[in-house]
């Protein structure tokens, strides 16, 4: 897979009550990729932009929600959010707590 491709997978970190508390109970971290991505590629972009080991990648496709735009309806884009389960004692901060 081309470096260009790996860097282009992972969208935004998912910041949520959930996604905090699948964090603290499974040292999981959840983002959002590309729509067309891949398990394989999933793992292979967390594991090269952040150096830590992934044990295990779940996909979840979140469907848009249907709502209202003044009169007529509409519809939020679908997306698709990754569960990445990393090594015992790997962690990921987004924060930048480290300084």
């Amino acid at each position: 897979m081309n470096l260009e491709r790996i860097h282009q997978i992972i969208l935004a970190p998912v910041i949520s009550e959930k996604s905090t508390t699948a964090a603290d109970l499974a040292n999981q971290v959840v983002f959002e990729v590309l729509i067309d991505a891949t398990k394989p590629e999933i793992r292979q972009a967390v594991e090269h932009q952040f150096n830590v080991t992934v044990e295990d990648v779940q996909v979840v496709n979140v469907r848009g929600k249907m709502k209202r735009f003044g009169r007529s309806p509409g519809k939020r884009r679908n997306w698709k959010k990754a569960y990445v389960r990393l090594a015992e004692g790997q962690d990921i901060d987004f924060m930048g707590a480290g300084a």
